[in-house]
């Protein structure tokens, strides 16, 4: 039995294991099944391994796509570049780490890009936002990072203004601010320039619908939950562990 899974902490939001399920049930696959393991602390993810050694593949989700990677034996050119992980395969007893975030998110936005979407806000800057730099960086879109934390090349929100806003019409939520069950909060963001130009991308999924997105489509603004994203970067993801590579 092929065992894949996912590790991160908490997983009550976990969406791959509902997915992979149903995919391998759809696809009359048998001889795989896929699990979760929530692990408190990213040491004991040498142990995880060695109590699992059936395992083929792992996703990686919040908090540990960074923190993971001291513990590969190497990463794909992607995922270097990126400096954050959300696939492991293993094969002939290497861990390799791959990013497929980046793909996901580009598939997923592409479709509703208008010419004017030139300029790209992105709040937060963890794993899940490295790759959506990354993505922006191919597609050439001109980007900002927003966050709390300190960082050189980083705007805090209280440096947002009505008139930044309204310059850049794509607004990418990469925080985990939303989520059930805290479906109340979200950025701390001024709403204040937003308008029927903007396109506001949340890449949670879970709600599908968040407060942020709500209040961002009363100014007549585009929204997107992150629901693609996650089918597209899940796809992705067994591509790499059936052939090995990033196709």
């Amino acid at each position: 039995m092929r065992v894949y899974g996912l590790i991160g902490y908490p997983l009550h939001h976990s969406f791959s294991k509902t997915y992979f399920a149903a995919k391998f049930e759809r696809e009359g696959i048998k001889d795989a099944v896929y699990r979760n393991f929530e692990i408190e602390d990213i040491r004991d993810f040498t142990s995880l391994l060695e109590s699992n050694r059936a395992l083929c593949g792992l996703n990686v989700t919040i908090p540990y796509k960074r923190a993971v990677i001291p513990f590969l034996d190497g990463l794909d050119p992607h995922a270097e570049t990126i400096g954050a992980v959300n696939t492991i395969h293993f094969s002939d007893g290497r861990k390799t780490g791959y990013n497929t975030d980046w793909i996901g998110f580009r598939q997923s936005l592409e479709p509703y890009l208008k010419p004017y979407h030139d300029k790209a806000l992105i709040l937060g800057s963890g794993g899940a936002s490295l790759a959506v730099q990354y993505a922006l960086k191919q597609m050439r879109i001109d980007f900002l990072v927003v966050s709390r934390s300190l960082g050189t090349h980083h705007l805090s929100y209280s440096d947002l203004s009505k008139d930044l806003l309204k310059d850049h019409r794509l607004i990418l939520n990469t925080t985990p601010l939303g989520t059930t069950p805290n479906v109340e909060s979200m950025p701390p963001i001024t709403l204040e320039g937003i308008g029927s130009k903007h396109l506001v991308f949340d890449l949670i999924y879970n709600p599908p619908q968040t407060r942020f997105m709500i209040e961002s489509e009363k100014l007549g603004a585009q929204t997107l939950n992150g629901y693609q994203m996650l089918v597209a970067q899940a796809e992705a993801a067994w591509d790499i562990w059936l052939h090995g590579y990033q196709p």
